[in-house]
């Protein structure tokens, strides 16, 4: 009897593993031998779960919910948050929320506040940024492409206590387009180039970034287990120099794809807050990061 062919939703893969067998289905091999690939269909879909090129975990303007403790250079202790988030809105592409495949336009947004810590949680400072990137993903291969807008503002207490400061009007509004891989399901390499089309405030068109990322690519349970990575961002209006993060800790992975990590945040180069961009600044602390 002629055995029937595959469904597009169950592809049957031959395999050099006599362990094994010679054929399994895609969906049920195990992540080791076919790491990162989904076997069900490319269908469209509105508000898909999960996200095809994940925020760049060491990345300090990336949307998502974070709370950092770090003491900033010999100033004073400040809390620095990320409050936000990013989600799919249009998908063609598989359904897997962990790992999936095809096309998908996202929307994104986040609020970067910094208190002082020392000095009654006064607002500093605080950037803001919304996004909308068009993403890619098959296989160990992700793309994005997009449109940005980030600008930064004085806290009133700041200015209150710092009748002399003149603000800045730093803003961009930039195209990017990044690329990443996957030599491994938790390892991944990535760079990324954005122009500006509008800048203000002292903001230059170029900016570059590119780092490395390891964390866990399945779901850990309770017990979690180890990440790192670093993100270096090089800008046009500090002379393509700029910053160096580095953090490194514990992390917990849902069946979401969603990330949960606790470790130390270290910070070495240009302030990451733009009102006071030309300043260099040392920072390490703790971090804990909600990642979409």
């Amino acid at each position: 009897m002629q055995a029937m062919p595959p469904s597009s939703a169950e592809e049957v893969l031959v395999i050099e593993n006599p362990a094994m067998g010679a054929e399994f289905p895609l969906s049920e091999m195990p992540p080791e031998v076919v790491p990162f690939r989904s076997a069900s269909a490319w269908t469209w879909q509105v508000l898909p779960a999960g996200i095809l090129y994940p925020s760049y975990l060491a990345g300090p303007r990336e949307p998502r919910f974070a709370s950092q403790w770090v003491k900033v250079s010999e100033n004073d202790w400040v809390w620095d948050l990320a409050i936000g988030g990013r989600a799919g809105i249009l998908r063609y592409g598989t359904t897997d929320p962990l790992w999936p495949e095809g096309f998908q336009l996202d929307i994104e947004g986040a609020a970067f506040p910094r208190l002082a810590l020392e000095e009654q949680q006064d607002l500093i400072s605080s950037d803001f940024r919304f996004g909308v990137p068009l993403t890619y993903r098959r296989g160990p291969w992700e793309t994005k492409f997009g449109y940005y807008h980030i600008s930064s503002h004085l806290g009133d207490e700041f200015l209150e206590d710092h009748s002399g400061w003149e603000r800045v009007n730093y803003v961009r509004d930039a195209l990017l387009w990044g690329a990443a891989v996957r030599p491994t399901a938790a390892l991944r390499l990535y760079g990324e180039v954005a122009w500006a089309f509008f800048a203000d405030g002292g903001a230059e068109p170029w900016e570059f970034q590119a780092g490395a990322s390891y964390s866990p690519a399945y779901p850990t349970g309770l017990p979690g287990a180890p990440f790192a990575a670093v993100n270096g961002h090089l800008r046009e209006e500090a002379d393509f120099g700029g910053n160096v993060v580095v953090e490194a800790g514990w992390a917990w992975k849902g069946s979401s794809g969603h990330l949960l990590r606790l470790g130390v945040h270290y910070l070495n180069g240009k302030s990451n807050q733009y009102q006071f961009f030309p300043r260099y600044e040392e920072q390490i602390g703790l971090g804990l990061w909600f990642d979409y």
